[in-house]
């Protein structure tokens, strides 16, 4: 197994997981931890996906990893600074 199959089978891992604990309704989607765990899962799958150069995942998973990045920082629709 190459290197680059060792990084995506990782990074799947952790996509997968917060996905599934999603969708058994134990980490919120709203929550930092499901936001850290798509930014973690999709930024070494977008690694693996370079070091084989397969360009269409780099851009899918640049795109979620920057996605989940600003969901780190930003205040959730429907709130305010005061409710956190």
């Amino acid at each position: 197994m190459k290197f680059s199959d060792i990084l995506a089978s990782i990074g799947v891992i952790i996509l997968l997981i917060a996905f599934l604990l999603n969708l058994y309704k134990k980490l919120p989607a709203s929550s930092k931890i499901y936001s850290l765990m798509n930014f973690i899962g999709a930024g070494i799958c977008c690694l693996s996906s370079y070091l084989i150069r397969f360009y269409p995942f780099i851009v899918l998973e640049a795109v979620w990893a920057f996605v989940a990045l600003l969901s780190l920082f930003n205040v959730p629709r429907g709130t305010t600074d005061d409710n956190r």
